[in-house]
């Protein structure tokens, strides 16, 4: 199985038990400090997923970083699973497919938009809040700019993607006069 698909059962599952327990935005948090820890110290990634350290030694490290970092019971239990399992790799997958979650649960939506000069922080919270009324959820705007597409904007919300930048503009006019010939 990919580690993909073992992370995404793996957070399916703390997420279930996050909800039931009401400590959803919580096990994001933990989750996050524990991945920022193993990120920070490549010594401790190394000791974690290597596979010729015992699944006991690290269960106990795990135990013992949860106790210190403080982390829940729901998240702990899942890390000392990963931990006797051999996939603390993992984690970062995890981590990611959990916020995912979160964010569906909390009716949230991730819209990037990219402009070709750096768009005014009105008009951003103006597109942000036009984005909101079609979706039906709250959109966590980030913005970019890319000069390639000389003007306009495009707009991706989750895997839709809507130019309405100037370069594809060109491109469909040059299909459409190439192709009528």
């Amino acid at each position: 199985m990919s580690t993909r698909a073992s992370a995404t059962r793996y957070a399916r599952a703390l997420f279930d038990v996050a909800l039931q327990e009401s400590i959803v935005e919580r096990a994001e948090q933990d989750l996050s400090a524990f991945s920022a820890l193993i990120a920070q110290h490549p010594s401790l990634h190394s000791a974690l997923t290597h596979p010729a350290i015992p699944g006991v030694k690290k269960r106990n490290l795990i135990q013992e970083l949860a106790s210190r970092l403080g982390l829940s019971t729901p998240v702990t239990k899942v890390l000392t699973m990963l931990a006797e399992r051999d996939r603390l790799a993992i984690v970062p997958d995890l981590l990611d497919i959990y916020r995912e979650r979160l964010l569906d649960f909390q009716q949230v939506v991730r819209a990037e938009i990219t402009t070709a000069d750096e768009m005014p922080a009105d008009r951003a919270t103006a597109l942000r809040d036009r984005l909101t009324r079609a979706t039906g959820r709250r959109v966590m705007l980030t913005t970019k700019v890319n000069p390639e597409i000389l003007g306009g904007i495009v707009t991706r919300i989750g895997t839709m993607v809507y130019d309405g930048s100037l370069a594809a503009q060109l491109a469909k006019m040059r299909e459409r006069l190439t192709s009528s010939q």
